[in-house]
């Protein structure tokens, strides 16, 4: 057997952004998420905050901000006042360049509700081929430049069709 014992699934995603209130409007007001909590401020005086995050030891993190948004994992969101200084945004091609993608009943619906907030939608809609046919997804960002992903594929996708091993699928939930 490969891989962690007992492994069930991904139960959240942390993520940093500059500013928490800004965040949660968006994740609130426009993707439908739920605050479930909030901590902060950590510092400390020792090397707890580098040894244990990976952070310059009197970097301070501010607050988090724990949501739930629907099914699949929480997002654990971060403000921190860096010691050594903050980088940019990454982008999807820079070394831990990340998207987050949420999946849609209705594809068309969902995206006409996100130009109507006034979310900055990247390009127009893109229909998958080859293993993902069955697939229309579009990019989109929050208000601090952070790349989302609007998904579906109600009919599932190609690479299903001729595998005993089915991944989630929004008409059989239960899989």
């Amino acid at each position: 057997m490969n891989g962690i014992p007992g492994l069930r699934g991904t139960e959240h995603i942390g993520f940093t952004v500059p500013d928490l209130d800004q965040a949660e409007r968006f994740f609130v007001d426009v993707i439908g998420c739920e605050r479930v909590y909030n901590l902060g401020p950590f510092t400390r005086d020792d090397d707890w905050m580098q040894v244990h995050l990976g952070v310059h030891p009197r970097t301070v993190m501010r607050e988090l901000r724990f949501f739930r948004c629907k099914f699949g994992p929480n997002f654990e969101i971060f403000q921190y006042e860096s010691a050594d200084g903050q980088a940019p945004q990454p982008r999807n091609s820079d070394i831990g360049g990340h998207h987050l993608a949420f999946y849609v009943d209705d594809f068309d619906t969902a995206l006409e509700y996100l130009k109507s907030k006034n979310v900055e939608i990247m390009g127009e809609p893109t229909a998958s081929r080859s293993h993902s046919e069955g697939q229309c997804w579009v990019y989109f960002k929050s208000p601090w430049g952070m790349q989302f992903e609007l998904v579906s594929f109600p009919d599932g996708k190609a690479y299903e069709s001729g595998s005993a091993v089915k991944l989630w699928h929004p008409a059989h939930p239960e899989l």
